[in-house]
């Protein structure tokens, strides 16, 4: 993926500029279907149960999500960058 692209790098600064709950939410509304904003909570979900070492079944189970995507957010999970590691960290520090 290109992330310089102009079009992706507005994206990412409208992400950036949110700064309440319900001004995320509408964001999140008018951006993607009520079942894509679903499928990327159960994802975290899944990163936050992998973080606690929960069994890839126990994640498909609760979460409904396919044994590939979990394995996939694991994937992510323990890459350079880790996107949803520091997420993680953050949400764990505001806890």
């Amino acid at each position: 993926m290109n992330w310089k692209r102009p079009d992706i790098q507005k994206l990412i600064d409208a992400v950036l500029v949110l700064r309440t709950p319900a001004e995320a939410r509408h964001f999140l509304r008018d951006l993607m279907t009520e079942s894509e904003i679903e499928e990327f909570a159960r994802r975290l979900r899944a990163a936050e149960l992998l973080s606690q070492k929960v069994p890839y079944s126990k994640i498909v189970e609760e979460t409904g999500l396919s044994s590939t995507t979990v394995a996939r957010v694991a994937r992510w999970l323990k890459s350079e960058g880790g996107g949803y590691r520091r997420i993680l960290h953050r949400l764990s520090s505001e806890a």
